[in-house]
């Protein structure tokens, strides 16, 4: 049952199927049910007027016979009687058994030997007087017409059945007026409409069968090809542009081929041509990268050279030396991020993971960064729950996410405590880094991961950002499996977690350090 409902919902020409049979199911059974009322009182009216047809017969040639018999003997007219009986009960093959009930009014239903007159009242196959409809019995003998009733009539030797009963006054020469009923069984009639209700059910499902194969046959010509293009889709993401459409007629599937594969003739041309631009382009900063490297190399010699010498320099020229030295510095940091960028876009960056503290590497960073921040008073504390904890990983990348975190929260502190937390559980370790500084909008949180952008363009030229740290952390984090989540708002701080994986390249398993604030709202 679950592979059929999740077949239905994935499959288009299931659903089309389904659908389709269900909806035909309803107007089916509508149909057949409108037919077979409509069938079923058509049968029944003509039963009833060719059954009412030969009770007014019958009626009437009895009374003919009775008035002819009217000075007759009386053996003659019980003679007559018996003869009408036999011949009023006879069935031909076409018909249904039927029965004859005659009663005198006012009188027992059993002869008496105190009447003088005779009494011909008499009932045939057996019928049970007492389940005659009073109500019947009444309007015929009120009545010179045919009256008829349907009704359930009892037998004394076969189980009840459904019956139409027509009844008329009759008077009998030398006896008096009886009630003369005849009653017809409708077993005919319902043979018939059965026969009528099973041909409609099979026929609706004779219907159904033949609509659901006419949909399949249909809906296979049309999903065909949709899936197809599907599969032939995702080859595309999979990197295989060679695939195209079979376009074998002209209808409205084969114009949609047609576009499709101009489609793919278009994607192909256009990857291709960025993947041309994107190869240059890598190649391009990697070989300008390296080529600057030569002069940046004698440029270092150089100012150095003159930095070592500028306590004889004029006081201008000297400034000049220092400025020097910084912008140099931050053209090779530059230089290393570019080349580090190049190799991520070449996907060449591989591990070189090793077993490590992560605590000790921690705090060696954060006595670096103290010791360069000159111009800042800093306050950085650190907690963790154990004096250790040991990762597998590779100690440069992960030494160079904590430097740029650090950086980037000292750039954003506003002089103001930095706070670097550190949880371990068994399968992950996760390292927080919180400021209470200017903080990230909204906005911005989505971008503080791109190459080259900067929440404050002229905070990062003052102190020599180059706008690719973060993007960088991210990636070697991302590198061992890892991720950074970031948080921020204005006037609260931001918060960098790092979580990695305790053997680089397994996954992680969770969060063990909660991103935001506990009174400051979730980020939906």
């Amino acid at each position: 049952m679950n592979r059929f409902s999740e077949r239905l919902r994935n499959s288009l020409a299931s659903k089309v199927i389904v659908s389709t049979v269900l909806l035909s199911l309803g107007v089916v059974w509508l149909t057949g049910s409108a037919l077979y009322s409509q069938l079923s009182a058509g049968v029944k009216e003509v039963n009833l007027e060719s059954s009412l047809a030969e009770a007014r017969s019958s009626f009437f040639d009895a009374q003919y016979q009775f008035l002819l018999k009217q000075s007759a003997e009386s053996s003659v007219i019980t003679k007559t009687v018996q003869d009408f009986i036999v011949s009023a009960t006879e069935v031909s093959l076409d018909q249904d058994r039927k029965s004859l009930f005659l009663s005198r009014f006012g009188t027992p239903f059993k002869f008496s030997l105190k009447v003088k007159s005779p009494d011909y009242t008499t009932s045939t196959d057996g019928l049970d007087i007492s389940s005659f409809p009073d109500e019947l019995r009444e309007r015929v003998r009120s009545s010179e017409l045919v009256e008829y009733q349907y009704t359930k009539m009892s037998y004394q030797d076969r189980e009840d059945a459904n019956v139409l009963i027509a009844g008329r006054k009759i008077a009998i020469p030398k006896s008096g007026n009886y009630e003369m009923y005849l009653v017809y069984s409708l077993n005919n009639q319902n043979r018939t409409l059965s026969i009528i209700k099973n041909a409609l059910f099979f026929t609706g499902f004779a219907l159904l069968f033949l609509i659901g194969l006419i949909t399949w046959l249909v809906v296979r010509q049309v999903v065909r090809p949709v899936r197809e293009a599907a599969t032939i889709a995702q080859k595309f993401t999979q990197g295989d542009f060679s695939q195209r459409m079979k376009v074998e007629n002209s209808d409205e599937i084969a114009t949609l081929g047609t576009a499709f594969n101009e489609m793919a003739l278009s994607l192909e041309s256009q990857i291709s041509r960025l993947e041309n631009l994107s190869r240059v382009q890598q190649r391009f900063v990697s070989d300008v990268s390296h080529e600057l490297r030569t002069p940046l190399t004698t440029l270092r010699m150089a100012s150095e050279v003159i930095h070592s010498q500028k306590d004889t320099f004029d006081p201008t020229i000297s400034r000049s030396s220092e400025l020097l030295v910084a912008q140099l510095d931050r053209f090779e940091r530059l230089l290393e991020d570019l080349l580090e960028v190049s190799r991520f876009d070449a996907e060449v960056a591989v591990l070189e993971p090793v077993d490590f503290d992560l605590i000790s590497l921690i705090e060696r960073c954060i006595e670096d960064v103290r010791a360069n921040a000159h111009d800042h008073i800093i306050s950085i504390s650190i907690e963790h729950e154990t004096e250790q904890a040991m990762i597998n990983a590779d100690i440069r990348r992960v030494e160079r996410i904590m430097r740029n975190l650090l950086s980037n929260a000292l750039d954003h502190a506003e002089d103001k405590p930095i706070n670097v937390t550190v949880i371990s559980t068994r399968t992950e370790v996760a390292v927080g880094v919180r400021d209470f500084g200017t903080g990230i909008e909204s906005s911005a949180l989505s971008r503080i991961f791109d190459r080259f952008w900067r929440a404050d363009p002229s905070r990062a030229r003052v102190r020599g950002g180059t706008g690719l740290g973060l993007s960088i952390a991210l990636e070697d984090a991302r590198l061992h499996n890892g991720e950074i989540d970031a948080w921020g708002a204005p006037g609260q701080g931001a918060h960098f977690v790092l979580t990695l994986p305790r053997i680089a390249g397994q996954q992680i398993g969770g969060r063990p350090i909660r991103l935001q604030p506990e009174n400051y709202p979730q980020i939906s």
